[in-house]
């Protein structure tokens, strides 16, 4: 009686299975970070959501029109604040899977560099909250005249999107100086680039700026444009380090 053949995988599939089971613990692991910030948060949610409210007058000069929105905002907020407290443990699953195949000095700098990465990303976050709001909120609130009740999601939304994405725009630099330490960027190719990096922040802001008004977009763009000349100079510092000297 002949038996049946045993199937095996290649062995190119065989060699990445350890790295797939790696990459589902360091999922899990940020995931649960993810999970328990957003708890969190969420006994929170009420001393959040009358902060995030300030540069519109407050929760009460907002509304909910379905009979469930007002658990989905404390949902959203309690999600986007658990990312919040999540991050350095998201940041460092990812890097820890990044870096077994780096040197020990750049394995070392790396974990160096994400205290400094979060706390660039509080900074945009305070920037595009102190700054950024008190802008666009009262143009928006007051635009054309026009009377409205804001919906209490549509706020939070909005809010959310320019505070999260301004966050990750200031990590910028350092992310570019860690990429030209380990030699995956270099400063020639950030410097050639630039017109290619106006056009994308260009592009950037006007996602990120609900309104279509050249204040708010220059509101926007000058802090960027701004994180990209300091990701130059740091990429610049840091590629030198590597003992690379190069000419234009």
């Amino acid at each position: 009686m002949s038996s049946e053949p045993q199937w095996e995988l290649p062995q190119s599939v065989q060699s990445l299975l350890p790295h797939l089971e790696e990459l589902r613990r360091r999922l899990m692991a940020a995931v649960l970070a993810l999970v328990v910030g957003a708890a969190l948060a969420f006994m929170l949610a009420p001393r959040l959501l009358a902060f995030l409210t300030v540069p519109i007058g407050g929760l009460e000069e907002l509304q909910a029109i379905e009979l469930t929105e007002p658990i989905s905002v404390y949902m959203r907020v309690s999600l986007l604040a658990g990312a919040i407290l999540a991050m350095p443990v998201i940041v460092y699953e990812v890097m820890a899977f990044v870096t077994p195949g780096l040197l020990p000095h750049e394995r070392r700098g790396l974990f160096i560099a994400l205290p400094f990465i979060f706390l660039s990303f509080l900074a945009g976050a305070a920037f595009a909250y102190y700054v950024m709001l008190p802008v666009a909120v009262p143009f928006l609130a007051n635009f054309g005249g026009i009377q409205g009740n804001f919906r209490v999601s549509s706020y939070l939304s909005f809010t959310a999107r320019l505070i999260l994405w301004v966050g990750v725009a200031f990590e910028m630099p350092l992310i570019i100086a860690v990429l030209a330490r380990l030699g995956i960027v270099t400063p020639q190719i950030l410097r050639r680039g630039w017109r290619v990096a106006v056009a994308g922040i260009a592009i950037l802001a006007a996602l990120i700026t609900p309104t279509v008004d050249p204040v708010n977009m220059a509101i926007v763009m000058l802090p960027l444009l701004l994180l990209y000349g300091l990701s130059i100079v740091l990429a610049t510092w840091m590629y030198r380090l590597r003992g690379v000297t190069s000419n234009e």
